[in-house]
């Protein structure tokens, strides 16, 4: 082993003597490889990784984006309306569809139309009637078979034993808006339990008569909740309502509006004859506009339509 001697002014009686070979580590630090046991991989494998080879590895299960297959198309079901079904092929299975518009826009309409179709082809079918407000006369005249109907009704009567005549006495007097989120918080449970059930063709969510700044209470993930569960069913999910209130959590949004009324004047009976002041609505000329439609890809233009919904004493 060869030395060098070096020396500095402040000590040259002591001379340094300082090897030319490197020394050794005192504790060299084990490699992964050796901690485990494991060969060092050789200079070929080095160079495959520092190559890509292993990256390729990793991507080999990952399809590319433009190898992807184009969603299927969900399976439509009829709403019983012609018009209607021309505009939007129907209503999706397994997704969630909003009917809006205002009092007298024909909500109801499509509604009874919609189950009325779904009870003839032979599903059973739900209505949640936050507002229970659905007359059964209407519903049996529609066509709908009540025997293939689950009412459920988000009443908010209670029996008030404080009082002599033992009379039912309705809480939305005293209180509206907590009344109103009652029958929402009732209506959420039960749209769980409905979902969760399945067996369902058609359930439908009637918020036509609660006020919509009550409505939008209900949180955007209880929408994607709903989204999810009825996802890959052949349930058709359809809310009733006087605005969008799920935001993009639909995937099928149709805005209606009235056209026109015609009125006919009641014409005088034999027995009993009819004042002349007298009017009878007979028919509804209604509109509805394709609002939001994620059936494809591409984004849809906005489309109209108008149809008729005549009453029941019109024939």
């Amino acid at each position: 082993m060869s030395s060098a001697v070096f020396s500095t002014s402040a000590a040259q009686s002591r001379p340094f003597v300082f090897d030319n070979e490197p020394a050794a580590e005192v504790c060299p630090q084990p490699t992964g490889a050796e901690l485990f046991g494991e060969a060092r991989p050789p200079q070929r494998a080095v160079s495959a990784i520092s190559s890509g080879a292993f990256k390729d590895a990793k991507l080999a299960g990952i399809t590319p984006a433009s190898r992807l297959a184009v969603r299927p198309a969900p399976e439509m079901a009829s709403s019983g309306i012609a018009e209607v079904d021309a505009l939007t092929g129907g209503l999706p299975r397994g997704a969630l569809t909003e009917i809006c518009g205002t009092a007298s826009s024909g909500r109801t309409t499509i509604l009874l139309a919609a189950l009325a179709a779904a009870t003839r082809r032979g599903e059973f079918c739900a209505v949640v009637d936050a507002s229970d407000t659905l007359d059964p006369q209407p519903v049996a005249a529609a066509g709908i078979d009540l025997d293939r109907l689950l009412w459920v009704r988000c009443g908010e009567n209670s029996y008030d034993a404080k009082r002599s005549e033992k009379r039912y006495v309705q809480r939305s007097e005293k209180c509206p808006e907590n009344n109103s989120e009652r029958r929402l918080e009732q209506l959420m449970r039960v749209t769980d339990l409905l979902l969760e059930s399945g067996g369902f063709g058609m359930i439908a969510l009637d918020l036509g008569d609660i006020p919509p700044q009550s409505a939008r209470r209900i949180p955007l993930a209880t929408w994607f909740r709903f989204r999810r569960a009825v996802e890959h069913t052949p349930t058709v999910l359809l809310a009733i309502e006087q605005r969008s209130i799920a935001g993009s959590c639909s995937s099928l949004l149709i805005k209606l509006g009235t056209l026109q009324l015609n009125i006919s004047k009641l014409s005088p009976s034999d027995s009993r004859p009819s004042p002349t002041h007298t009017n009878l609505l007979t028919e509804v000329n209604i509109t509805a506009e394709l609002v939001r439609s994620r059936m494809e890809r591409k984004p849809v233009h906005s489309a109209e339509i108008t149809f008729a919904g005549k009453t029941a004493w019109a024939g």
